[in-house]
């Protein structure tokens, strides 16, 4: 026989013959819900048959426990999908991977920046590197005494033509430096080739950091064909 709860429509399969064909009151072993059931009417009949008890009569009994009740209904659990846990690094490290990473490039443009504003310097107290920086483009003078401002202009004195050069020699370095005392400088062509040139002394022998000494010299009926004037120190006196 079987028996289905009007509250959960839970079913259940019980025997017919604990039930009269009066019926009887029985309880849902899952929602609890109580409800009368009529029994099972017999194949062939007689007669009718007088209820063995009135629903008033009739106990009321539970039909079975959960454990020894025979569900009819089947049940499929939901489906569940369960993640991998991801692995996560944890927040600290990677701060402090960043942080020295960050600290590094800045201590490399640091130096970068002081090797390039102070190469003069550097190539002062060591003469070696103004190789290196003459190959990256940046020329520098390893003796620490150069020459800024260099000009000429041609003047005419009783009608001679005469060559004026000037500028100012300054110590770049970050000592204090003797002044080479032969100043060379040459006349060239278009093509660089020299046509004439003429020493001349200082007027400083020593220059403390950063202090310059201006300088002029002039030379009379320079070559009509000069194009470019080269101003620097001899070597050796030549």
């Amino acid at each position: 026989m079987i028996l289905t709860c009007p509250s959960c429509d839970t079913r259940y399969s019980v025997d017919g013959s604990k039930f009269p064909v009066a019926g009887r009151t029985v309880r849902c072993a899952k929602c609890g819900n109580s409800w009368h059931q009529m029994g099972e009417m017999p194949e062939s009949e007689p007669g009718p048959i007088a209820p063995e008890a009135t629903s008033e009569s009739a106990p009321e009994v539970p039909v079975f426990e959960p454990e020894r009740a025979s569900p009819m209904r089947s049940f499929t659990p939901p489906l569940v999908t369960v993640a991998e846990p991801v692995t996560r690094t944890p927040l600290g490290p990677k701060i402090a991977v960043v942080a020295g990473w960050a600290g590094l490039i800045a201590a490399i443009l640091l130096i970068g920046y002081a090797a390039v504003h102070y190469r003069q310097h550097i190539a002062s107290i060591w003469p070696q590197s103004a190789g290196v920086y003459s190959s990256l483009g940046l020329p520098v003078n390893a003796s620490g005494i150069d020459f800024r401002q260099v000009d000429y202009r041609r003047e005419t004195e009783d009608g001679q033509v005469v060559l004026a050069v000037s500028g100012v020699i300054v110590n770049t370095g970050g000592r204090e430096l003797p002044v080479p005392q032969t100043v060379r400088v040459t006349l060239s062509d278009v093509s660089n080739h020299e046509l004439y040139h003429w020493n001349f002394k200082p007027t400083a022998q020593v220059l403390k950091p950063g202090q310059s000494v201006p300088f002029m010299t002039r030379l009379a009926s320079p070559p009509a064909a000069a194009r470019h004037l080269e101003v620097r120190f001899a070597k050796d006196g030549s």
